[in-house]
């Protein structure tokens, strides 16, 4: 038995995130498919019922995607994740936060606001959670399934009000991306860092669906294929310096970013840190209201940490002031 075991499913992105980041890492793991009959197993393990779960020597059992990377880099430095370039690097944390905590509401509104994929969808979680050996009520517990995950819409967000906002975003960005992945093998050059394996885990999971995987297919040629790679990813020859990148990654984050997930982040620390149980923020001129939530909250509050602590860098610096964004870090104390 493996020393490392993944306890996850194939529709979780986050799941396919640490699974994607050890196989890159060529870390051996046991991939434990979660279902009803490792149920009891998981449970023993788990500190909350959601998975990634990593069991791995000298740690104890984590859950959160963004700590495992983390952790797994430190314990295998190579191949190396991390930017040469130290304003990337942390534009990559930025783009990491982005995909787990933007582009999953996109993600979810795709899967499970509209019927045809919402049934499709229902249909492998149940193929997962019996482990291929299906209930005879299976249209029941496929609509069981799919009802319990539409009411969880609102709770991340996306409530009628916004889809309008999240299509208009999803569709936004799709076009930046791939354009840049057009002239790059990845977001930072010949390597992958957190935010290929945390955006690539979440469009990924849209490739799967009938309606979002048909739009990705026709009109993103680049970032289809790159997901595909992303399963699996090898290392290149290395990272590639921000003055290389920018033409085509400074779009994403001042037409895209910088209208969506940057001031709806800040105003969800905001609304935390004042115990507010609603946070509401215009979004390119749009309102967006949602329920707050305090991890969205806790991993900005990181990111903005990362970006605060290169302050000094004047090539991140003006990056942030070109694309909009440095009022998302400022140091409200100073």
């Amino acid at each position: 038995m493996s020393d490392y075991r993944l306890f996850g499913a194939e529709t979780s992105p986050y799941s396919m995130k640490v699974r994607a980041f050890l196989k890159y890492k060529g870390v051996d793991f046991e991939w434990v498919g979660r279902s009803s009959e490792k149920e009891q197993e998981f449970q023993s393990q788990a500190k909350v019922p959601t998975i990634p779960l990593l069991t791995s020597p000298g740690r104890a059992p984590n859950q959160d995607s963004t700590d495992i990377l983390s952790a797994i880099e430190n314990d295998h430095a190579e191949p190396s994740c991390v930017p040469d370039d130290a304003a990337c690097a942390v534009l990559a944390l930025i783009l990491e936060d982005y995909g787990d905590e933007w582009l999953n509401k996109i993600m979810f509104r795709e899967r499970w606001g509209q019927k045809a994929d919402r049934d499709a969808a229902a249909e492998r979680a149940m193929e997962q959670l019996f482990d291929g050996n299906l209930p005879r009520a299976k249209k029941k517990t496929r609509d069981q399934i799919a009802k319990r995950m539409r009411e969880r819409l609102p709770l991340i967000g996306i409530e009628r009000k916004n889809e309008k906002a999240l299509k208009d975003s999803f569709e936004r960005f799709i076009p930046l991306l791939n354009t840049h992945l057009e002239n790059n093998l990845f977001i930072f050059g010949n390597r992958p860092s957190v935010a290929d394996f945390s955006i690539a885990a979440q469009l990924s999971q849209m490739l799967m669906d009938p309606t979002p995987g048909a739009w990705l297919r026709e009109h993103a040629p680049f970032v289809t294929a790159w997901c595909e790679f992303m399963d699996a990813p090898k290392a290149g020859d290395g990272f590639k310096s921000l003055e290389e990148l920018k033409p085509t990654l400074l779009p994403i984050f001042s037409e895209e970013l910088s209208k969506t997930y940057l001031p709806w982040a800040k105003a969800t620390l905001e609304a935390d840190i004042a115990k507010e149980d609603r946070v509401s923020v215009k979004l390119d001129r749009k309102a967006f209201e949602q329920v707050t939530q305090r991890y969205t909250a806790t991993s900005f509050k990181s990111v903005q940490k990362a970006v605060r602590r290169l302050s000094d860098n004047e090539a991140l610096t003006d990056f942030l002031k070109t694309a909009g964004a440095d009022v998302y870090f400022q140091n409200p104390n100073k």
